[in-house]
């Protein structure tokens, strides 16, 4: 089933932009019909990674605001790995959006290639961006502001609902999980698929999978940490302690959602817990389970994760545009339930990843049928 392109909005043109943009061009139908590494879904709806476009762009650093966005996404201070850097110009110039808490106060005392550096041109208001939105025919905006961003977060999400888009939450800011945003998603047909993205193969989904494991197999899990590191402004916003409140519970709540009994607060840690420059878009994940086998008998688990942070969350982001662009196309608006439990570490509702997966799948399922009876 081929379709036409699926046209984007993206909000801060960090790392996972990067990651993103690149998988884009790299996905190309010749690789996805050579056999697909690294994704969960080749097609979705008839959709490849390829027919996804960006169309317009926001941020707010100097290096960034008035540049081709193609060429953004390989500006200071983004450091991830870069796979794919034979990209054309684009076309689109990143604009620059509202700051409001989007960054953090600390972000000064580090070094220009390190942080973010302010652009001095003019915010837009939300009149322009809204405006920008619609002249663009963007279909879908995705969230990628600073853990901590509560009021930019928010923001852009009323820009979507103003414009008339879907929106995509990849950060730990509850939107979708907030009962009266959601119903305004859902009063406008618009979809919405978050909160806080899962990676593929990420600290969290692996920290799930390991509780869900001791549940299943009868092993009382005693007490757990999960202490991260990484070098990326992501880890460096989140040296500020106040920006972390949504973060560790959107993290915890993952684990606690799969876990046989709740654990006592005491004994569970989850979150990030310090920035380590040369490590850069590189993240290392410690995490440590105790519990108690037939018997009573003790054991442990410690397990080290080492992944580059943000392409393990592009693959995943593609599949959540895809999803709502299945949405768009059926005319179903509102939270996409199994989408956000099977992406989302915080969604409306949790479900353990084997439920989430089966829900996602019949979505995709269900409605790429329904699409294609239409025809």
């Amino acid at each position: 089933m081929q379709k036409g392109k699926i046209r984007i909005a993206i909000a801060g043109i960090g790392n996972c932009a990067s990651a993103l943009i690149q998988g884009i061009h790299y996905y190309t139908p010749e690789r996805c019909r050579e056999g697909v590494v690294g994704l969960m879904h080749r097609e979705i709806g008839g959709y490849l990674p390829c027919d996804i476009e960006v169309v317009a762009a926001f941020d707010v650093d100097a290096r960034k605001v008035g540049t081709d966005v193609h060429r953004a996404i390989f500006a200071k201070p983004n450091c991830t790995k870069i796979f794919q850097a034979d990209i054309p110009d684009s076309g689109v110039i990143v604009k620059m959006g509202q700051v409001l808490d989007g960054i953090s106060e600390h972000m000064a005392d580090y070094s220009e290639d390190r942080t973010f550096v302010r652009s001095d041109a003019v915010e837009l208001t939300k009149a322009e961006i809204v405006a920008e939105l619609k002249r663009t025919g963007a279909e879908v905006l995705l969230n990628y502001m600073p853990v901590g961003s509560e009021q930019a977060a928010r923001f852009y999400a009323e820009c979507a609902l103003e414009a008339g888009l879907a929106f995509v939450n990849n950060m730990p800011v509850f939107i979708a999980s907030d009962k009266a945003f959601a119903d305004r998603f859902k009063a406008r047909n618009l979809p919405i698929v978050g909160d806080d993205i899962k990676s593929q193969v990420g600290a969290t989904i692996t920290h799930r999978v390991l509780t869900d494991l001791f549940a299943k197999r009868g092993v009382k899990l005693l007490r757990t940490y999960q202490l991260n590191t990484g070098g990326n402004t992501d880890f460096l916003n989140m040296k500020n302690q106040a920006r972390l409140v949504s973060k560790k519970t959107s993290k915890t709540e993952a684990v606690q959602a799969v876990a046989h009994k709740r654990i006592e607060d005491e004994n569970i840690h989850v979150g990030p817990s310090d920035y380590v420059p040369w490590q850069n878009d590189n993240k290392l994940c410690f995490i440590r389970m105790e519990g108690h086998l037939f018997g009573d008998v003790p054991m442990d688990i410690e397990l080290r994760l080492s992944v580059e942070d943000s392409p393990n969350s592009a693959g995943v982001v593609i599949d959540m545009i895809r999803c709502c662009k299945l949405a768009l196309d059926n005319g179903i608006g509102g939270v996409l339930e199994g989408p956000s439990a099977y992406f989302c570490k915080h969604p409306p509702v949790q479900y353990t990843d084997d439920d989430a997966y089966q829900m996602t799948e019949t979505f995709i399922r269900g409605n790429t049928l329904k699409l294609a009876v239409a025809k």
